[in-house]
This record gives C-alpha cells, structure tokens and sequence, in this order.
C-alpha cells in the first residue's frame, strides 16, 4: 500500500505520516515513511511518503503511483496536482468540506473520492484547527490498512508525556469523530 499526504508545513502532516507508520510496525508490518519538504517554513506545501506491506519494502523512492493520497489542506485542492499518477482504483481522501462528488468534480477526477470535514472536526473537539489525527481516523474508515484500536494505542503513546492527558482524549475523541463521519 503506497501513500501521499499533502499538507502545509505546521499541519501536523509529518506527525501523522509518523503514527501511522508506527502503528503498522506495531502490528508487524514493514514501513517506509518520510517528509518532502521544500522551502522549510510554516504553511509551505509539503508531501510525505508512506509504503506499508506484509513483505520487506525495497523500493527507496518518493511514492509516485500512490493507491491512496490524504490531503490535509483543502486550500491545495486545485491548486496542487493531487492525483498526479494515482492508481487507476486508488483513492482521493480529503478534509473538505463539500461532498465527494464536489471534490471529483473540483479535482476534474473520477478516482474515488472520500471526504470529511477534519477542520471543522478538529476545531470542535480539540479547539483548534488541526486536521490531522482527523484524517488519521477517516483514513483507517476508508482502508483497514491498520486497526482502529492499534491507532487509538499508537497515539496514545506517542503523545504520552508530550501532551496533557486532556490534550490526548480530544485528539482521539477527533479521531473517532472523523472515523464515523468519512463520506
């Protein structure tokens, strides 16, 4: 399974590359995972790469023919190339606050689209706008590619005597919102 995030630098894409990444090793699979920065400044666009198989991963490239592309920052779409070399049956998850079909019809695609409002998600639970254990959520909904309860675990470790405890319990609470209200 091959992944591209599009974000902006300070979106927490990098993060959240990381904890799903994580959370596959976790669950015995063999990961791939890191960052394309550009100019290194908060709110540049930003990719990030991830590679999840059951077999060792010898391919040591960026993604370029992704089955599921996440986009973080709904202020990208049609404004980057976001579906550049998607699979034929891959996957377009956005936060975006339109339908899938506005989104296919914004993207001039007809991959499969799938959104959910992570901004809004995150700005009500967790009081401010960060998208991305959000998108973490809606993206174990589309594709099984790890446990939901493996995630939940993961993020809760990692943040573990990094965030207050409050601080995590709406992370997650973000988490399993955006999980149930993927479309």
């Amino acid at each position: 399974m091959e992944l591209c995030w599009h974000g902006r630098g300070g979106q927490g894409v990098v993060t959240a590359n990381e904890i799903l990444a994580e959370t596959a090793i976790r669950e015995g699979k063999y990961v791939k995972a890191f960052p394309e920065f550009g100019p290194e400044r908060m709110g540049a666009p930003i990719r990030a790469f991830t590679r999840i198989s059951s077999e060792p991963i010898r391919v040591h490239s960026q993604v370029y023919e992704p089955d599921i592309v996440i986009v973080l920052d709904p202020t990208l779409v049609g404004k980057v190339k976001i579906t550049d070399g998607l699979k034929k049956d891959g996957i377009v998850l956005a936060n975006y606050p339109g339908s899938p079909k506005e989104l296919q019809d914004a993207l001039q695609t007809d991959a499969k689209c799938c959104t959910v409002d992570a901004t809004k998600i995150s700005t009500e639970e967790i009081g401010r706008p960060m998208a991305n254990t959000s998108m973490l959520g809606a993206l174990v909904r589309i594709s099984p590619i790890v446990s939901f309860s493996s995630l939940e675990d993961q993020m809760t470790s990692k943040f573990t005597g990094k965030l207050p405890d409050k601080v995590i319990v709406k992370n997650l609470s973000a988490l399993k919102r955006a999980y149930s209200e993927v479309l």
